[in-house]
């Protein structure tokens, strides 16, 4: 298929969201497909596969709640979440795929049960990861089961006929906040993965900055490395996320980022629009109204935005739940900042200057320390300077 199906597109993989949203009860006025003429090998009339206004209409409030951006578009993660949201426990069996991950609402319900049974403790992203497989093996030893890891009908009635063990609030998020307050508000010792976007022979957007002409590869590197300073000058452990010569999938960016046994990684990015007047700066952590929120991550999210809007001349674009990759994927608390349009001149001339990126290098590290802080951050926004900072830790 075409990378994205816009209103006005023809295919069958309109058809197929289309049926897709009907059996979700989503889409009222669309009973199935309709019947075929005889000798046809088609799958859908054609009438089906026109992508038409009403459904993108439909199609953007799914992807508000599934954590994807409402463009209304027909892409690849928006029919896989499609498909992963017909799924129902038992419907299938589920296991550890170690190159490809099952994905889905089914294993949300797993996770929900397993964790309300006290043996699943990480967030409920909808994803057969290890920490799954390793809750699923842990009931079905005290339960009884066979120990194999896979979820099949004997382990999905046995989930069946067990209540609730714990009610009201999240075990994942109770925990994310408890490893916080374990950790002590000093930064030495907290290791970070910086994630700058692009790489290798992908170098995105040429842009004519302050300096000259300038990549977008290269705005992000150079931030990631102000940032990365700053970290090491508080005894901070940085690791990044690729080689400059390399541009590793979300998914491989993510494992590398769990491998390195991170406390907290930030994703660098811009973006870009067809109309310049769109600008901005914006934040995201993993979340959905469907299953549940990095709480961690919803909370830096949060103070990187307010602390940057508050300290340069960006408009503030807000912080936001989604599901992307590599905020689903990474264990640990993640955050990704889109820090600008490189089609908006006002963004390009705040993101090509040195000083710019050296203040939202400082934003950056100041709201790691107001995150570790808890209750003792009594510092307005916008008013603890790095300098302080690094005072401040170093005193410590």
């Amino acid at each position: 298929m075409a990378d994205v199906l816009r209103v006005g597109d023809r295919s069958p993989r309109v058809a197929e969201a289309r049926l897709t949203l009907s059996r979700l009860g989503l889409l009222q006025d669309y009973s199935g497909p309709h019947p075929k003429a005889q000798g046809s090998t088609e799958q859908f009339m054609e009438d089906e596969t026109i992508f038409d206004a009403a459904l993108s209409e439909i199609l953007k409030a799914f992807q508000q709640s599934r954590g994807i951006i409402p463009s209304g578009h027909i892409d690849e993660p928006t029919l896989r979440e499609m498909r992963g949201a017909t799924y129902t426990l038992g419907a299938r069996v589920l296991y550890l795929e170690e190159d490809n991950f099952l994905t889905g609402d089914d294993v949300s319900q797993l996770q929900k049960h397993l964790q309300e049974l006290g043996f699943y403790t990480e967030r409920i992203d909808g994803v057969f990861g290890p920490a799954t497989d390793a809750a699923l093996r842990n009931f079905q030893l005290n339960s009884g089961l066979q120990v194999d890891g896979i979820c099949g009908p004997e382990t999905v009635r046995s989930l069946s006929l067990l209540g609730r063990r714990i009610t009201g609030g999240s075990a994942q998020a109770i925990r994310e906040r408890e490893y916080v307050r374990q950790s002590g508000p000093s930064l030495k010792g907290k290791r970070v993965v910086l994630d700058p976007g692009l790489g290798g022979a992908n170098r995105g957007m040429t842009v004519k900055g302050k300096f000259g002409e300038i990549t977008e590869e290269e705005v992000l590197w150079d931030l990631a490395d102000r940032i990365a300073e700053r970290m090491r000058s508080l005894g901070m452990e940085v690791i990044y996320s690729r080689p400059r010569t390399d541009d590793p999938l979300p998914r491989l960016r993510a494992a590398m980022a769990n491998a390195a046994g991170a406390d907290i990684m930030i994703s660098l990015q811009c973006d870009r629009y067809q109309n310049e007047k769109a600008s901005g700066i914006a934040t995201f952590y993993f979340g959905s109204q469907v299953g549940n929120t990095s709480m961690t991550g919803e909370v830096l999210s949060s103070y990187i935005q307010r602390e940057i809007t508050a300290r340069m001349p960006l408009v503030d674009c807000g912080s936001h739940a989604r599901t992307w990759d590599l905020l689903r994927l990474t264990r640990m608390p993640t955050v990704e900042i889109v820090a600008g349009y490189l089609t908006n001149p006002h963004d390009v001339a705040v993101l090509t200057d040195p000083k710019q990126r050296d203040t939202l290098a400082d934003a950056v590290v100041v709201s790691l320390k107001r995150l570790y802080l808890l209750d003792d951050d009594t510092v307005a926004t916008g008013t603890f300077h790095f300098a302080e900072l690094l005072e401040v830790e170093n005193k410590g």
